[in-house]
């Protein structure tokens, strides 16, 4: 029996002087990411990389996207290890031109899904190599400057939920255990945790911020959350340097190298800027402004003497 069923539209596009077919099922980006038996690959060491503890692969991993974007991020999901990610490749496999497809890897990497990095092929060698890390699971500034400083494992993100009370919190309630001078109440702990968290960033472990506040006190300590404050402020280390030599964050726009916290949404302050600019009013030409004056004054006072000639 022949079946009813009819085959989903086919939408072709010329790209390059190629016309490629893409099928739509029924409007899910997934479906819908045409991906060849053998897509292009990067050179040895180059190309996609797969951010650890993503999320399954659904339909809807990609909703909170717009339609180009989610298309797009599809199409990279699939992609695998090693494949080229350059906007001069992708325009041979998807339907968009090389500066869509720029602006779209921008996108991705403002929402959390990609980041451009630089990195050294070993300790001993000085090569370096340039990868495309992608994370279907959208992540936060925070998160990939982790993972790039190699503080992210799949083994932590397997965890189960994240602990109640920061690792800040319990080094300050621990201070009283530790000496007694500088017991802390609960909204002490609260108040001061910020304080105690930079600490923690800048590289100092728990124990040892418990050592260094707790160290030299006086015999009787009037204000114990006081003196903790004092003490976080005034010791506060300072930030800790990025080792070179691993890896180095890229602006995802002009591939300028920098650190990963200057890189917010994996854009430079430049690339950022740009992108306010477009929606800034055009500003006024000061010297056509001066002209405009001079000639409506000139134009007034040759009306004035034409009058009094009269």
């Amino acid at each position: 029996m022949r079946s009813n069923k009819q085959p989903p539209p086919v939408r072709q596009h010329r790209n390059g002087g190629l016309t490629t077919k893409i099928e739509h099922l029924e409007s899910d980006p997934v479906a819908e990411a045409n991906i060849s038996p053998a897509p292009p690959m990067a050179a040895p060491g180059y190309g996609k990389r797969t951010a650890p503890g993503q999320a399954p692969r659904t339909r809807e991993a990609f909703a909170h996207l717009p339609a180009r974007e989610a298309y797009i991020a599809s199409h990279l999901d699939r992609l695998p290890e090693g494949a080229a990610m350059d906007v001069k490749t992708l325009a041979k496999e998807l339907p968009y031109g090389q500066q869509a497809l720029g602006t779209a890897l921008n996108a991705l990497s403002q929402a959390g899904h990609l980041r451009r990095v630089r990195e050294r092929v070993s300790k001993d060698r000085t090569q370096w190599v340039f990868r495309t890390y992608f994370s279907r699971t959208a992540r936060d500034d925070a998160w990939w400057n982790r993972f790039l400083t190699g503080d992210v494992t799949p083994e932590q993100e397997a965890a189960a939920s994240p602990p109640a009370r920061s690792e800040a919190y319990d080094a300050l309630a621990a201070l009283g255990r530790a000496d007694a001078r500088l017991a802390l109440s609960a909204a002490d702990c609260a108040e001061l945790e910020p304080l105690a968290a930079k600490w923690l960033s800048r590289g100092t472990s728990r124990a040892e911020l418990i050592r260094t506040l707790t160290a030299g006190l006086p015999p009787d300590v009037h204000s114990p959350a006081a003196l903790t404050r004092t003490r976080l402020t005034v010791k506060m280390p300072p930030e800790r340097v990025m080792p070179m030599g691993s890896r180095l964050m890229e602006c995802t726009s002009c591939r300028t190298p920098g650190r990963p916290e200057a890189l917010s949404g994996g854009l430079c302050r430049a690339c950022h800027g740009d992108h306010e600019a477009t929606s800034r009013p055009p500003s006024v030409d000061v010297r056509d402004r001066a002209a405009a004056v001079r000639a409506a004054s000139r134009a007034g006072r040759d009306k004035f003497l034409k009058g009094r000639k009269r």
